[in-house]
């Protein structure tokens, strides 16, 4: 299936999210400390940190799913940081995501999950049209046909991913979420699921925002990367650059080293 690039009408200079001085925690624990962020229109953003670190906790602020404690998000230039009923649900509408693990309900066949937001969603399509869309999507993953009827327990954890991407994109979302994208999958299976991530957001003409510890995904489906540590966003920064980032939290965690100034807390057991 070719996904006709989105028709945007916004203004071109408006990010297409925006995050000022957000700030969220859980009792005395900081999770995020004031984080400043612009997602341009089409940009492919990651965000990388260790366990913990509020990377989550950013996605589902933007998502509504957490109220931050102060700051502002918006969409488009709407604040949408305390929006609710219908005004969310229609914010909503321009999301699709990936979850971590696929996520994929047992219950209903493949092309159900994959046509789950046509038919719950906002576009009501009919069953008929809703399977054909989701076969089409499912074709532009690399699925056959065949694999529609399928109950996930049947696939393997690649094809299980492959069809969460499906569902991901199926209703042509303006801006994707991926959450964890590779976790799970061998070297090679995470490749081929970095190499469908850049084409259907490509051919989407989407927006996207990813987490991530896997830096070889990170490196592939970046034009830029920041880093969250300790509630702040310590750099942010074209991924060509990642690697020269003057930055010794950065170089620590993108090489995998456990000497460095990020500390790991190791209990005995």
């Amino acid at each position: 299936m070719t996904m006709a690039p989105l028709e945007l009408t916004q203004d071109m200079d408006v990010p297409k999210i925006s995050l000022k001085g957000v700030k969220k925690a859980f009792g005395s624990k900081v999770v995020l400390d004031g984080i400043d962020l612009d997602i341009r229109r089409g940009e492919s953003i990651v965000i990388i940190g260790g366990s913990g670190t509020g990377k989550s906790v950013l996605l589902k602020s933007i998502l509504g799913i957490l109220q931050p404690d102060a700051g502002t998000i918006r969409i488009d230039g709407e604040d949408t940081t305390h929006i609710g009923g219908r005004d969310r649900e229609r914010a909503m509408a321009k999301f699709g995501m990936l979850f971590q693990g696929a996520a994929l309900f047992d219950s209903l066949p493949v092309w159900e999950n994959v046509a789950f937001g046509l038919i719950q969603g906002a576009q009501r399509l009919g069953r008929k049209e809703a399977k054909e869309r989701a076969i089409a999507t499912l074709g532009a993953v690399g699925l056959s046909p065949d694999v529609a009827d399928l109950s996930p327990s049947e696939l393997s954890g690649g094809m299980q991913k492959r069809v969460g991407l499906a569902r991901a994109i199926c209703t042509r979302p303006e801006i994707i979420f991926f959450d964890e994208p590779t976790t799970g999958l061998d070297p090679i299976m995470a490749d081929v699921i970095n190499d469908l991530i850049v084409k259907c957001v490509k051919d989407l003409g989407a927006t996207a925002l990813s987490i991530t510890h896997d830096m070889a995904s990170a490196r592939k489906i970046a034009d830029r990367i920041a880093m969250l540590y300790k509630g702040k966003l310590i750099w942010v920064g074209p991924v060509s650059e990642i690697d020269n980032s003057g930055n010794e939290y950065v170089d620590q965690f993108i090489h995998g080293r456990a000497d460095g100034p990020i500390q790991m807390q190791i209990r005995a057991f």
